[in-house]
């Protein structure tokens, strides 16, 4: 799984970016190429604002569990995955469930 490191790129994402929201997390996908010549690669962003150091943490890794766990060959697009605050409080299932929406939604396919 490739990550999106530079803020720059992660910044263009927002700008540029689709967005589908749940009561868990944001989704953004944008199917540009960009200049580093890869696709499919993703963010896992948690907010200073929204809790402190532990809870971004176990953010991060519910998402990143949830996305292996749903999506594991990735997409052919950049993807970023912005956790809000409901989602460390709700059950594992649910932000799963949430996840399978949203990729319907936002017709995301996946690599094989």
């Amino acid at each position: 799984m490739d990550t999106i490191k530079s803020s720059a790129e992660i910044s263009s994402l927002f700008k540029q970016g689709r967005r589908f929201s749940t009561p868990y997390f944001t989704l953004i996908a944008s199917r540009t190429k960009s200049q580093h010549g890869l696709k499919g690669r993703v963010a896992f962003i948690a907010g200073k604002k929204s809790g402190n150091a532990v809870w971004r943490n176990k953010a991060k890794r519910r998402l990143r569990s949830i996305r292996f766990d749903e999506s594991p060959a990735g997409f052919d697009c950049d993807v970023v995955l912005l956790a809000k605050t409901r989602i460390t409080a709700s059950s594992y299932d649910e932000v799963k469930a949430a996840y399978r929406d949203v990729l319907k939604k936002a017709r995301l396919e996946q690599r094989v």
